[in-house]
């Protein structure tokens, strides 16, 4: 444990951060509880998956700055959340237009427009596909297969870890680091553009439903948790941020990220319970209000 060898001001600045992760906490639990009762059982659990991110971040991230020797785990582990979110979201936006049927009849003679990022954004010249069963499909599948591939590689990259054969910072060809990252990499930006995609096709008809904040918030979140996280690294690797005895440069760009992430990932969780707390009371669009009720006939 690092606090051993802290000095006044680095304890109470670690005694903040710890209360905004409890903070956090409890406002995502009041939120959940909120959820659970006013919300269709159909996108309850979805939802709450969705509003989980930030607060799940921060508690990592939290247990990574009091004990550094589990910053890979914690690490891992929300990557490994926030890649089933990703999925999550895409669910969220279908279940938001009253379901697959709802959104195959409403936009049974609409297109997607697949020339976005993060693949795609320059390739303007690609054609528009047909809304169908079978693109949704394909959509879903994007999503789904980082979900299952990233929980496999963080497997693997534990398991060549504990036999010395994986160093998270050592990015030489000969190690397993660079590669492992690389294909992440890959099927993160495969994953991230059926969202983009989807969110494209909805985002005016979903106006109602705050979706344009919701997609923002989503998007800070894997902007901090990933980018924000990549460019400190290298920063440390290439010994711009200095070592501080007992921490070599590398563990104090890790200690950095893990502090920045708990302060934003409060702030996130304190935004999300404005932006998903929607008052059910209030008159809606049309189109908003035949969905709601499809969706509460959907409920069991």
């Amino acid at each position: 444990s690092l606090s051993a060898g802290l000095d006044l001001p680095g304890r109470f600045l670690f005694a903040i951060l710890t209360l905004m992760t409890l903070i956090a906490n409890l406002v995502f639990i009041e939120e959940a509880v909120y959820i659970y009762r006013k919300i269709p059982s159909s996108k309850r659990s979805i939802i709450i998956w969705v509003n989980a991110a930030a607060p799940v971040i921060a508690t990592t991230s939290c247990i990574g700055m009091w004990i550094p020797r589990s910053t890979m785990f914690t690490d891992f582990t929300a990557a490994v959340f926030f890649a089933i979110v990703i999925h999550k979201f895409l669910l969220m936006m279908i279940k938001e237009c009253g379901g697959q049927k709802l959104l195959l009849r409403r936009f049974e003679n609409g297109r997607f427009k697949i020339s976005t990022g993060p693949c795609c954004c320059c390739c303007l010249c690609l054609p528009h596909v047909r809304i169908t069963r079978r693109t949704l499909f394909l959509l879903k599948l994007g999503t789904f297969q980082f979900t299952f591939f990233r929980p496999v590689l963080m497997f693997l990259s534990i398991v060549l870890w504990t036999n010395g054969n994986y160093t998270p910072y050592n990015l030489s060809p000969k190690e397993a680091a660079i590669w492992i990252s690389c294909f992440v990499g890959v099927l993160t930006i495969l994953a991230l553009w059926p969202v983009a995609i989807m969110f494209q096709q909805v985002r005016t008809l979903l106006v109602c439903k705050n979706i344009i904040p919701k997609f923002a918030l989503y998007q800070f979140i894997l902007i901090l948790s990933h980018l924000q996280a990549a460019i400190i690294n290298i920063l440390a690797m290439q010994r711009i941020i200095p070592c501080a005895p007992p921490l070599s440069s590398s563990a104090r760009g890790a200690y950095v990220t893990q502090q920045l992430l708990i302060m934003e990932m409060f702030l996130i969780t304190l935004i999300s319970r404005v932006v998903y707390r929607r008052r059910y009371d209030d008159l809606e669009p049309l189109e908003c209000a035949a969905e709601e009720a499809e969706d509460n006939k959907q409920s069991p």
